[in-house]
């Protein structure tokens, strides 16, 4: 009888080669998922274990870490382990559970236990994600308490430590950071007429930048430092203009109807807006030097609004009004759609751009959260007196 089954050899080889057919094409699909999972926002955290710490220092490495895309189960669930001690100061180690080895062994002083705890978080994601720190930032955010015009702040990224910056006793808007550099620009009603301000925090010495009739709003500095772009209506319209950093050298870019909320690329390259075109709103872009608008495809997120561009250049956060407020994300290249992450609204991009600082509340109720865009853990900031929005991140 001639036997169709193939020798044993020749079977495992046939076996092993299917079985490893197999696998490289599972490899595959688990990349492309992953990258999908990874656009889409729902990324799963990265387990890790706690222990050994308590009150204001254990609090701080829970903000710092869920905000960062981290989640705590118990040890045998976890895949870094993260012990230490905060009596006095914070001494801390990570160990990585799978590669049974220490990884991060460190202790700290010199500074609060809150300055501590921060300095150990911002170590662990640099050890385990290599992510650029967070938790020495700051935020500017406008504080509105009692029905007031509201107030320039200052605070640490997670709302402690706030420092009032104006005492206008009118309405303000729009702080923006200059880059490295202690010092912002805003929107205050100071004069009766919305213009623009540039404030040094160190001195406290104050200018206008931009004060011509009409509106001065959405100051927006060059990744250098160099140039602010602001949406001015002195020509009619409110429109996107760019000038030097001290107001001079002042050029119209845009002649759209509506345009505002203007946000660099990284490489200065580019001026992301708001505008209108047709009735609708649209985001868009245009040369930083002067050139043709293109408008960005935000399908399945209409109405759209207060764009910020990541420092990695990769994404653009903005806000999405369909009744309420969304904060959604998509890549710059248009590679996938707007991902709608959490209800709320002016998101501001973090120095390592994966995590979002936003508004979210009802009217004259705001709060300020930080937000991980590829898990969507997020936490509330502290608060500051009163109401508090249009937040942005010093990087």
């Amino acid at each position: 009888m001639k036997n169709y089954f193939p020798s044993s050899t020749k079977f495992l080889s046939v076996i092993f080669s299917l079985a490893t057919a197999t696998l490289l094409a599972q490899n595959q699909q688990n990349l492309h998922m992953d990258e999908t999972i990874r656009v889409l926002g729902t990324t799963p955290p990265v387990p890790v274990a706690l222990t050994g710490f308590s009150g204001e220092a254990e609090e701080v490495l829970k903000f710092d870490l869920y905000v960062q895309g981290y989640s705590f189960v118990s040890p045998d669930q976890a895949q870094y382990l993260i012990n230490g001690s905060d009596n006095g100061s914070v001494v801390g180690s990570v160990t990585d559970k799978f590669a049974r080895k220490v990884i991060l062994s460190r202790s700290y002083n010199g500074a609060s236990l809150r300055r501590q705890a921060h300095a150990f978080a911002d170590d662990i994601v640099q050890a385990t994600a290599q992510l650029k720190a967070i938790g020495g930032t700051k935020i500017a955010f406008k504080a509105q308490g009692n029905g007031g015009a509201g107030e320039i702040f200052v605070a640490d990224f997670d709302g402690y430590n706030p420092k009032q910056v104006t005492s206008d006793g009118a309405i303000v808007a729009r702080p923006a950071w200059m880059p490295q550099r202690m010092a912002l620009y805003y929107t205050s009603y100071a004069r009766d007429n919305p213009d623009i301000y540039f404030h040094n925090l160190g001195t406290g010495q104050r200018r206008v930048v931009a004060g011509y009739s009409g509106l001065n709003t959405g100051a927006a500095v060059s990744p250098d430092g160099s140039r602010v772009a602001m949406v001015l209506s002195k020509s009619g319209s409110p429109n996107v203009w760019v000038a030097n950093a001290d107001g001079t050298g002042l050029r119209k870019l845009t002649s759209g109807v509506e345009d505002s909320s203007p946000c660099w690329s990284p490489d200065g390259q580019w001026i992301c807006f708001a505008t209108k075109f047709h009735e609708r709103r649209r985001l868009a872009k245009i040369p930083a030097n002067g050139g043709e608008v293109q408008y960005l495809n935000t399908s399945g997120a209409g109405n759209p609004t207060e764009p910020d561009w990541s420092p990695d250049g990769k994404w653009i956060a903005f806000t999405r009004q369909a009744g309420d407020f969304d904060i959604c994300v998509m890549p710059t290249d248009g590679s996938n759609p707007p991902v709608i992450l959490v209800a709320g609204q002016n998101p501001s991009w973090s120095p390592n751009s994966r995590t979002l600082v936003f508004n979210h509340g009802s009217a004259g109720h705001q709060t300020l959260s930080v937000l991980d865009v590829f898990t969507k853990q997020y936490k509330d900031c502290h608060r500051a007196p009163g109401s508090d929005s249009q937040p942005a991140w010093a990087r």
